[in-house]
C-alpha cells in the first residue's frame, strides 16, 4: 500500500504531512509522490478564507479524477469547519477533523484495515519529508490559538492551544539532523503561544533547541509581534538562528488594527524591528497586510503604504480582505467593494515590490552563506542552476559547471545582482567548488 500526500495553505499542514510521513513509514506504509499510483490519499485542507475553501474543494475532486481508485482522506481547517460539505464531495471516504490529527494514520490504517506491509520509506535512507524540498523540515510545535482576530476562522477550526514537550520537539530535531536535515522551520498555529499550556515559552524553547542540538539552521515561520520581548532577539547572537522573521501586521493603521482585534499598533511594530535590527542590521522582516477590511478607508489604505516604507520589509505578502462566515469581520458594517479592494491590492503589491527590490539591491556585493537546495536545473549551456536561501532568507540563483554538486550544502557566495525576477544572482569562488568537486571524486 502506498499513501501520497498534499496540503494546501499554510506551513503548518506542511509540517503535519511531514509528521504523518514518518508516522506512516513506522507503521510500514510506504508514501509516494506519485498520485497516480497512491492507493491513499491524505489531502490537509485549508479554510483561512472563502476562496481557499472552494480551492479545498477544488482540490478534493481534482484528485479524485486523477485517481478515482484511491481511497480520499480529507483533514484540515475545511474538513474540520464543513465536515457535512466535504463529506458529500464525491470520493471522500474519511473525514479527519483538526482535533483528531495526531490519530489520523491509525485512523487510515483502520479504513483499510491493513494488517501487515512491507517497512520501507519513500526511498532508501532517505528522511520523510517532501521530495521537493530534503534541505528543511517544518517543526510543528504547537496547535491552536487563545486569540480570536474578528477576520480569522483558524483558531475557531483549530481549536485550543496545545504546545508539544520540549524533549519531543529536540528528539525530532535531532534525528531529522541525522537523517541529512539542514535546515528547520519551528512553526504552529500560534508559534508565539508555546508552552501557554505546559509552563513554557517560545525564548525558552528555543533556548534549550539552541543547546541541545546541533542542527546548522534554525527559522521561525509566522510569529504574532506582541509575543516577542525585547530581549527575544537577543537569541540571534547565536549565529545557527537565522536573522529572519515573518511578522503579520495586516494593517498599518491602528483603527484597522482594533477593528480586526489586533494586539500590536503600527509604533510598536516599528520598534521591534528597530530592535532586531540592533542586534543584526541585516534582519529580514516579511510580513502580512490585509486590504479592503470592513471600513478601511483611503487614509487607513496610505497608512498601510506607508508601513511598507518605514518597515523596509524582505517581502510582504499582500491579501484582499475574504468575508468568511463564522467571523466577527463577516458581520461587520461598510464592507468594501471588490473593485476598491482589487485596486488597492495591486497598488500595494507594487510599492512592496519595490522595496523589496531595494532590499535586495542593497544586499548585492555582500558575502552570504546560501543553503542549496534540490537538484540543479540543466541549462542549454551545459552549466547546472542552483537556487537557495542566504541565512536571512532571500533567494540566490547561482549557474556552475555540471560535474559540481551542491545539493544542501552551506557555501559562501558573492552576490553580483538581482535579475528581473527579484531573485539575487550569485558566484562561488573557484576554490570552494574546486574543493566540492575534488570531494565528489574521492567520494566516488
Amino acid at each position: 500500500m502506498k499513501v501520497h500526500l498534499t496540503s494546501l495553505g499554510c506551513r503548518l499542514n506542511e509540517a503535519e504531512l511531514q509528521t504523518w510521513a514518518h508516522d506512516f513509514i513506522e507503521l510500514g506504509v510506504m508514501t509516494t509522490n506519485d498520485l497516480s499510483v497512491a492507493d491513499v490519499v491524505v489531502i490537509n485542507t485549508c479554510a483561512v478564507t472563502g476562496e481557499a475553501a472552494r480551492k479545498s474543494r477544488q482540490a478534493i475532486r481534482r484528485i479524485h479524477r486523477k485517481n478515482p481508485e484511491a481511497k480520499l482522506v480529507v483533514t484540515g481547517c475545511y474538513a474540520s469547519l464543513e465536515k457535512e460539505q466535504a463529506e458529500s464531495i464525491l470520493g471522500v471516504d474519511l473525514i479527519v477533523n483538526n482535533q483528531d490529527k495526531k490519530y489520523l494514520p491509525e485512523r487510515v490504517k483502520e479504513l483499510l484495515e491493513w494488517s501487515s506491509m512491507p517497512y520501507a520509506a519513500t526511498e532508501p535512507n532517505e528522511a520523510s519529508l517532501f521530495n521537493r524540498n530534503r534541505e528543511r523540515a517544518f517543526i510543528k510545535v504547537q496547535d491552536g490559538c487563545r486569540y480570536r482576530c474578528t477576520y480569522c476562522i483558524v483558531t475557531i477550526a483549530r481549536g485550543d492551544e496545545e504546545s508539544r514537550t520540549v524533549n519531543d520537539i529536540l528528539l525530532e530535531i535531532n534525528e531529522l539532523h541525522k537523517r541529512g536535515i539542514q535546515e528547520i522551520v519551528i512553526t504552529g498555529v500560534h508559534v508565539g503561544g508555546y508552552g501557554s499550556d505546559i509552563g513554557s515559552s517560545l525564548f525558552e524553547l528555543t533556548k534549550e533547541i539552541l543547546l541541545n542540538t546541533s542542527i546548522p539552521r534554525i527559522r521561525f515561520a509566522s510569529v504574532e509581534p506582541w509575543d516577542l520581548p525585547d530581549y527575544f532577539f537577543n537569541l540571534f547572537e547565536n549565529k545557527r538562528l537565522m536573522p529572519h522573521m515573518h511578522l503579520p501586521i495586516q494593517s498599518g493603521s491602528d483603527r484597522i488594527l482594533r477593528k480586526m482585534s489586533r494586539r500590536c499598533k503600527s509604533e510598536t511594530f516599528i520598534k521591534l524591528i528597530h530592535k532586531a535590527r540592533e542586534v543584526i542590521p541585516e534582519f529580514n522582516i516579511t510580513s502580512d497586510i490585509i486590504v479592503g477590511f470592513p471600513s478601511e478607508t483611503t487614509e487607513d489604505f496610505e497608512q498601510s503604504l506607508a508601513m511598507i516604507n518605514v518597515a523596509k520589509f524582505g517581502h510582504v505578502h499582500t491579501f484582499s480582505y475574504s468575508k468568511r462566515e463564522g467571523t466577527k469581520a463577516a458581520g461587520l458594517s461598510e464592507q468594501i467593494d471588490e473593485k476598491t479592494k482589487k485596486e488597492r491590492s495591486k497598488e500595494l503589491h507594487v510599492k512592496a515590490a519595490h522595496e523589496k527590490l531595494k532590499v535586495l539591491n542593497h544586499m548585492v556585493g555582500k558575502v552570504e552563506l546560501v543553503l542549496w537546495e534540490g537538484i540543479g536545473a540543466r541549462l542549454s549551456s551545459g552549466k547546472l542552476r542552483y537556487h537557495g536561501y542566504t541565512t536571512n532568507y532571500h533567494k540566490v540563483s547561482v549557474d556552475i559547471l555540471s560535474s559540481i554538486k551542491l545539493t544542501n550544502q552551506i557555501l559562501p557566495c558573492v552576490l553580483t545582482s538581482v535579475n528581473d525576477s527579484g531573485c539575487l544572482i550569485g558566484e562561488i569562488d573557484r576554490e570552494v567548488l574546486k574543493n566540492i568537486h575534488e570531494l565528489s571524486i574521492g567520494l566516488c
